[in-house]
């Protein structure tokens, strides 16, 4: 299962079934609506969310198709991230410059999760809410 990463994604390429292991899904996908499965021998049901991935990537695998599965990352550009911190573009470089808030590069472009952000914000609250009790 070769797989790609990036600074931005995540990628596997899973072979296609063999004709006869593609026949046998196809049929199974065809004949029911449960969407359990098993893991480590225990039955889980798929949340709405997972289902149709899932059924998906089933149905493609049913058809004889190779498959690759990619993660989607929203990033943001500096000013993105800036302007949902509340703060100015510059001192934004700065945090990423310094590796207070962690940064990823595409070519000369800085990209940040909006989850860094966020948790640098909460940090950021936190430790003026430790100064405020004392």
């Amino acid at each position: 299962m070769p797989s790609e990463s990036t600074a931005l994604t995540r990628t596997t390429t899973h072979d296609a079934l063999t004709a006869q292991d593609a026949k046998k899904l196809a049929a199974a996908l065809s004949e029911s609506t449960d969407t359990t499965v098993f893991v480590n021998g225990t039955s889980v049901r798929l949340p709405v969310e997972a289902t149709s991935a899932v059924l998906d990537l089933l149905d493609r695998l049913a058809q004889g198709e190779a498959v690759t599965i990619s993660t989607s990352e929203k990033w943001l550009n500096t000013s993105q991230a800036a302007q949902l911190a509340g703060v100015s573009n510059t001192y934004m470089r700065n945090l990423t410059d310094d590796g207070t808030i962690p940064v990823n590069y595409r070519g000369s472009h800085r990209r940040i999760r909006p989850q860094d952000v966020l948790h640098w914000l909460e940090d950021r609250a936190a430790s003026r809410n430790d100064t405020d009790a004392s």
